[in-house]
């Protein structure tokens, strides 16, 4: 037995004994041992590989696998390849998700001397490296791989491989021993003590522990939740951009994770004579420099106003009512349409990934709150890259149908994740209004700019999805009306696109009036 191969199997061998049950595998040469192990421990039932040519969709597939909150392991050969897994790893370190990216490097002689695909790949990922020695035993090759198991967030392992790098003939011995070399439970609990915060408090509930954001949304006052956080009132951010009416602004502000979506929320929490906010030791929970006070533990509230709480409920139902009768008179298909056709049509049990972008905020603005759906997204770094593999890894550890909701720039941006080994049951809708129809919305968006705008921020590309997702063999239709959209929806049967096809033209005007129209609301 070979020291390259026999490692990689000890390696494989106590990620599978600490529950890693998905594996992403981009081929290489120096990473041919692990590959090897890999392959065999997924003939013998005992994890699935899953294999992508590029590594940087093959780190967000693996992101997406993480999720749910057990380890996924991506593994890359040395050199640039490493490189192209950072993306993900920022993504798995600012929301915590526990990605381990095992990398194979050339032996330590070979560093700095011109060879071929060698780097320094030392805390290259912006994580700190686990450098598993090479040669080392097997006592202290385990030990590393629990550790990797058991950092919170994302952990990186490099492994320096000498030839011969593929096996022998003769199988490796398994241990008799098995669970893992090191056994770790982390805590789960919420923590929560009394609190003086006022009973008009708002809370608003943004990227953090799903535990920890459930028991938030129990605590007893009006809760604005983004997307991907449970319960809360519809149209959050809708309602903050619009500027509350005196009878509804708080007196303090209770912020848990990490809030981003809107410039409403900055404003509020700007405007808030206190802000709590509550996050992880990692991160400093005070993304506006606004808080006048910040905890890991969940405040309890001492006392609750009734009637400030029931005015917030009746005033999103009003709201509620006036925008739906709004999108009801503008012509189909908008993002916030494709946002509240979706939300209401998926199954119960069904999982939604949103993409970066327009996509998320348009599920904030005009989606329905369903505690029903599991909604996850990118919110760590808001990047679109990656978000079609994300939402694959999503889809294959979820037992029920998946869906996931992208403008056609993030869709192209990471088209290779189509490239698919598995192909789970999820359907992707593609929004494509040929561009950047967010940029219409900023302050970039405005007309004394249109000389230049589709230029350097509109960016048209005409790009065929129908050609290109046949070149991937991905079914896919084009849908006209509201009526084929939902039908589109009922029959989820693997892997498929339904693409909607908008215009940016009026997009600003439509989001004046709907701010209007909340406006209106406010002052009735």
């Amino acid at each position: 037995m070979n020291g390259a191969t026999a490692q990689a199997r000890l390696i494989v061998d106590e990620l599978v004994r600490n529950g890693v049950r998905h594996a992403v595998l981009s081929p290489g040469s120096r990473n041919a041992p692990l590959s090897f192990a890999l392959h065999q421990a997924e003939q013998r039932g005992l994890l699935t590989l899953h294999v992508r040519i590029d590594e940087r969709s093959a780190g967000f597939l693996a992101l997406g696998l993480a999720k749910t909150g057990t380890p996924a392991v991506v593994t890359c050969t040395s050199g640039t390849a490493v490189l192209n897994l950072h993306p993900a790893v920022v993504e798995a370190r600012l929301t915590g998700v526990p990605l381990i990216a095992l990398t194979a490097d050339r032996p330590v002689e070979l560093q700095r001397t011109g060879a071929s695909q060698t780097i320094d790949q030392y805390d290259v990922l912006g994580v700190p490296t686990l450098h598993l020695p090479e040669g080392a035993d097997e006592a202290t090759t385990r030990s590393l791989v629990c550790r990797a198991v058991a950092t919170p967030g994302p952990s990186h392992v490099n492994v320096p491989f000498r030839p011969p790098l593929t096996p022998p003939d003769e199988e490796w011995p398994s241990s008799d021993r098995g669970g893992p070399w090191t056994a770790t439970d982390r805590a789960s609990t919420v923590e929560t003590r009394p609190s003086d915060l006022p009973a008009r408090t708002l809370v608003l509930l943004g990227d953090d522990r799903p535990e920890r954001l459930a028991r938030a949304a129990e605590l007893g006052w009006p809760v604005l939740a983004e997307p991907t956080a449970p319960g809360g009132l519809r149209h959050g951010s809708l309602l903050l951009n619009a500027g509350l009416p005196e009878h509804l602004r708080p007196d303090a502000v209770l912020v848990v994770g990490r809030v981003t979506l809107s410039r409403g929320q900055q404003a509020l929490l700007a405007a808030a004579p206190v802000v709590h906010a509550v996050g992880e030791q990692a991160f400093w929970p005070d993304v506006q420099f606004t808080a006048t006070r910040a905890s890991t533990w969940l405040p309890e509230p001492a006392r609750l106003d009734g009637e400030w709480t029931q005015a917030w409920q009746t005033v999103v139902k009003d709201v509620s009512t006036a925008v739906d009768e709004l999108l009801d008179t503008e012509p189909w298909p908008t993002g916030l349409h494709v946002a509240r056709a979706l939300t209401r049509a998926m199954p119960p049990g069904a999982l939604l990934f949103v993409g970066s972008s327009n996509p998320i905020r348009d599920v904030d603005f005009a989606g329905e709150r369903r505690r029903d759906v599991t909604v996850h997204a990118n919110r760590g770094a808001a990047g679109i890259d990656g978000n079609v593999s994300t939402a694959i890894g999503l889809a294959a550890t979820h037992d029920g149908p998946a869906y996931a909701l992208m403008g056609d720039l993030t869709f192209l941006h990471d088209s290779n994740g189509l490239l698919a080994d598995h192909r789970p049951d999820l359907t992707i809708v593609v929004l494509n209004d040929d561009g950047g129809g967010i940029f219409s919305l900023l302050e970039q968006g405005a007309p004394r700019y249109d000389s230049s705008f589709e230029r350097i921020f509109g960016t048209p590309h005409g790009a065929d999805l129908t050609a290109l997702c046949a070149g991937y063999r991905i079914p896919h239709s084009i849908v006209d009306d509201e009526e084929e959209f939902r039908s589109a929806l009922a029959s989820p049967n693997g892997l498929q696109v339904v693409e909607v096809q908008a215009k940016r033209t009026d997009l600003r005007s439509l989001h004046e009036r709907l701010k209007s129209t909340v406006s209106i609301v406010f002052s009735s």
